[in-house]
């Protein structure tokens, strides 16, 4: 998405003297792996005047000058009473020094853990600071009725997490919980169902991976009598709320059923390393296996060895500082060699600046061990780009099918059923899907398409979860459907089946052109569609994208399409 309007600040009341402001970006605003569907996104930010006032979750610097020029025309800062950080990160710590000028009289009320990250990311900045633990007999009086629980809801990627409660209107403030990468005018999720995949692919990034945790949290909340969600990004949960609730719920224990699960170990210094942590967990997940993700500057010992002992396979990764790996990696590592079997796959990972000691040492000491890696060590310089996450999460992709291989090998495999045979009899066109989104392109190959609407002229493509493509054909997206020739099919089909390693060009060496929507068009092709995803559903072990047919040419008047044939309904 091209920034097609300035930033801005929407200021609207939203419950007895509480207002949202809602900063708003309509590009990506950060490379995360969160943000790449590319539809914008909000940073809300509450306002609670009662006779004292209250501040939850300013936004980070991206919008510390439009979001403190809007609420300095609803209050006076020298009137604001407390700040409430639902997590802490330098990035906020921009805005909060900022603020601070402004307002040196504030009370930051946060987690222990935020606290620590509060002092860290202010050093020279005079603090003072609550410190809210959980316990039933802290609350907050602002006056009015309002009167102010807190609920610790940490995770792998926020150890500071806490969620605030407003018994007088029944708001949960919970910061990075419920929320969507989605810009719009719309401060509640009426209609919420247009939301479901924003929602969803939110889930899948930052949650999925800590599900034992969001599992914990929910636990937590549910006790309290909520009217709506106020999450830090995205529509305020109100219409969907039961639904979202259940969802959550739901996502997560399929996330702890699967069979087959990953130890993801990461320190992170400036939050770089903990990003590709996040784009490997996120291609791990996808593919069908469930991740452990524990933050070792957050974790005790005991915590990491019983990760490493349930685990499938591994992956740590570091941040360099100084020339080495930090000490809780350090740690992580020694319990590893001493502990972990040398037939579980392992993975290496890290960001740095100037060098990258401690990616060499994490490689160095796992190869010595004997242990074997299920990808390339991973060295990022500096801030990952989208290139780079693209790379990270089919690293991951790779890792999980490796395991699920091994756990094949290890299965004796049964003759196929009638009912599996009688399945394989559905055949198929042959195609390549190829598409590309910004610097990013990918293809595959295709069997499971069909014709699906005349008007407008539209098919549908099943695309298995783990497939690297799966990630680029969200609704809003494009891509070309090359419609294989049959005889002359055998080139392209044997290139577009070999593995790929992540993030490799899928198109050297193959004929191709530029369609109008920056998709690759194969020109060996009989012909080709240019598409547009219009919505996609969750079916099984794939997803079902239905696209709208924009344009298309004819390339072989003469060519009859490739049609492929099965022997059993479990395989392509």
């Amino acid at each position: 998405m091209s920034e097609s309007k300035p930033r801005d600040v929407q200021v609207l009341p939203i419950a007895l003297d509480t207002t949202i402001l809602r900063s708003r970006s309509w590009n990506r605003l950060r490379f995360e792996i969160e943000y790449a569907l590319e539809r914008g996104t909000t940073a809300n930010s509450f306002l609670i005047a009662a006779d004292q006032i209250a501040v939850v979750d300013p936004p980070g610097e991206s919008f510390t000058e439009i979001y403190l020029t809007a609420l300095q025309r609803h209050v006076d800062p020298k009137q604001i009473n407390y700040v409430i950080l639902g997590h802490v990160n330098p990035n906020r710590a921009a805005t909060l020094k900022v603020l601070l000028e402004l307002a040196p009289q504030i009370t930051f009320v946060c987690s222990n853990p935020g606290a620590i990250a509060l002092r860290s990311a202010l050093p020279d900045v005079p603090l003072t600071i609550s410190i809210m633990r959980g316990t039933p007999d802290e609350v907050l009086d602002l006056s009015k009725g309002h009167q102010l629980s807190f609920i610790p809801t940490p995770s792998p990627r926020y150890p500071d997490s806490l969620c605030t409660y407003d018994s007088k209107t029944q708001i949960l403030y919970t910061d990075k919980f419920f929320g969507a990468h989605v810009c719009g005018d719309q401060v509640f999720d009426e209609g919420w169902s247009v939301l479901s995949e924003d929602r969803r692919y939110y889930y899948d990034c930052l949650m999925a991976p800590n599900a034992r945790q969001v599992t914990t949290a929910l636990e937590k909340i549910a006790p309290f009598t909520v009217k709506f969600y106020a999450p830090g990004h995205g529509p305020l949960v109100r219409y969907g709320f039961t639904e979202l609730t259940h969802a959550y719920q739901n996502w997560s224990q399929q996330q702890k059923a699967q069979d087959l699960s990953v130890a993801l170990l990461y320190a992170s210094a400036y939050g770089n390393t903990a990003t590709i942590a996040q784009a490997i967990a996120r291609g791990i997940t996808k593919a069908g296996v469930a991740v452990e993700s524990i933050n070792c500057e957050a974790a005790e010992s005991t915590e990491i060895q019983t990760a490493l002992e349930k685990c499938n396979g591994f992956a740590i990764g570091s941040p360099t500082l100084g020339g080495h790996a930090p000490t809780q990696i350090q740690t992580a590592l020694g319990l590893i060699l001493s502990t972990v079997p040398q037939d579980k796959l392992a993975g290496v990972f890290g960001s740095f600046g100037w060098s990258g000691e401690a990616i060499d040492l994490l490689e160095g000491k796992l190869k010595d061990a004997g242990f074997r890696f299920g990808f390339d060590p991973i060295r990022v310089k500096f801030t990952p780009t989208d290139v780079t996450l693209k790379y990270c999460e089919e690293a991951g992709t790779d890792f999980a099918q490796a395991l699920k291989k091994a756990k094949k090998v290890r299965e004796p495999r049964q003759p196929a059923t009638t009912l599996e045979q009688a399945v394989g009899r559905i055949v198929g066109s042959l195609c390549i899907v190829t598409t590309k989104q910004g610097d990013v392109a990918s293809a595959m190959l295709a069997s499971w398409v069909s014709q699906a609407t005349f008007n407008p002229p539209g098919l549908t493509i099943a695309v298995a979860k783990e497939r690297a493509i799966e990630s680029l054909m969200y609704p809003g997206t494009s891509f070309v459907l090359n419609i294989l020739a049959e005889g002359k099919h055998l080139g392209l089909m044997k290139h577009f089946l070999k593995p790929f390693a992540p993030a490799e060009d899928r198109f050297v060496d193959v004929d191709t052109d530029t369609a109008p929507n920056g998709s690759p068009i194969l020109n060996q092709a009989s012909a080709y569609l240019e598409c547009s995803v219009s919505g996609r559903m969750e079916c099984g072990d794939h997803w079902v994208v239905y696209a709208t047919v924009d344009r298309g040419k004819v390339l072989d008047p003469e060519a009859k399409t490739a049609i492929h044939h099965r022997k059993t309904g479990t395989h392509y």
